[in-house]
């Protein structure tokens, strides 16, 4: 259990150790170029994982490829959104407003797959819906989100920014559910490989359309290290659900928050406005109560199995 939090912790930091790479990438580089080094480059360090573990040719075998093509489709248009925006948003704003992400995935668990949702899950969504609204206040009072949505990336950079991180977010947790769909019937090892074939395939195919350039020595070794950083913290993050129920870890991911408030100062003097503190500290409170909700419902049913007689032998 105590490693499995470990884990979690240092998944976390690396995470937003990638996120401040794609940070001082910014705009020099296009989107495109970075989503295929952060992919393919992670498929060094999971395929070690793989070899090492002794799984690699099971990772590899599957029957469901188109929903792994969905779960990577749904993932990549994620990963391009969020990493456009942490080119133009300071590195906390675009952390805390990913932190709306398990908000999303509660609606969509309850209209997609008919999950049955309680009233104190759906209170703490809506309260977390009102902690993304105080964060977007200083754009939706000047009108510069709409003004960023009507005309994307040539508005404000600092909208557009929010625009970005807002659909990654929601695509983030579309891919969460489809994730949730394929754990059904393959391994994580699995979803991770084709995860990282998928992405690495949609930014590549992003070069005719978006353009790529030729880095210099010093970025081309950021685009390797965001790859490498991402693979590793991917495998962290696995092993740390490997290691520790879902439901105890989750909060531990609200860690980033303070990764990126020393990071963004030290590396970029970012500082978060007063409106991002208290929407973000109001979305955080509520991703910590659903996930404190669900660990309790998790208990409770872990208790009702165990106390449930065995079926009759045949």
């Amino acid at each position: 259990m105590t490693l499995g939090i470990l884990f979690k912790l240092a998944s976390a930091f690396l995470f937003t150790v990638m996120a401040a790479l794609i940070r001082e990438i910014g705009l020099s580089v296009p989107v495109g170029e970075v989503v295929f080094a952060r992919s393919f480059f992670a498929l060094v360090p999971i395929m070690i994982w793989l070899v090492w573990r002794g799984v690699a040719r099971r990772a590899l075998a599957t029957d469901r490829h188109f929903g792994h093509m969905a779960r990577g489709m749904i993932g990549v248009s994620s990963m391009f959104l969020m990493f456009a925006a942490l080119a133009r948003l300071p590195l906390p704003d675009a952390t805390a407003l990913g932190y709306a992400s398990p908000l999303f995935v509660v609606i969509f668990a309850a209209v997609l797959l008919k999950e049955s949702i309680h009233a104190t899950r759906w209170s703490a969504v809506a309260v977390g819906l009102c902690g993304v609204v105080v964060m977007l206040w200083p754009q939706l009072s000047t009108g510069a989100l709409a003004d960023a949505i009507q005309h994307g990336p040539q508005a404000d950079e600092t909208a557009a920014g929010v625009v970005f991180a807002i659909g990654a977010t929601v695509l983030t947790a579309a891919a969460m559910i489809q994730i949730r769909r394929l754990t059904e019937t393959e391994g994580t090892g699995t979803i991770v490989f084709y995860f990282s074939v998928w992405s690495a395939a949609a930014g590549l195919a992003s070069a005719p359309i978006l353009g790529w350039v030729r880095p210099d020595a010093w970025t081309a070794f950021l685009l390797v290290s965001v790859g490498c950083v991402g693979g590793v913290a991917q495998i962290l993050l696995t092993e740390s659900y490997r290691r520790a129920d879902a439901s105890l870890i989750a909060p531990f991911e609200y860690s980033t928050i303070l990764w990126a408030l020393g990071i963004g100062f030290v590396a970029f003097g970012d500082l978060p406005s007063t409106w991002t503190l208290i929407g973000g500290g109001v979305v955080v409170a509520s991703g910590v109560a659903v996930a404190l909700r669900e660990r309790q419902l998790g208990i409770k049913r872990a208790r009702v199995r165990k106390a449930s007689p065995p079926p009759p032998a045949a």
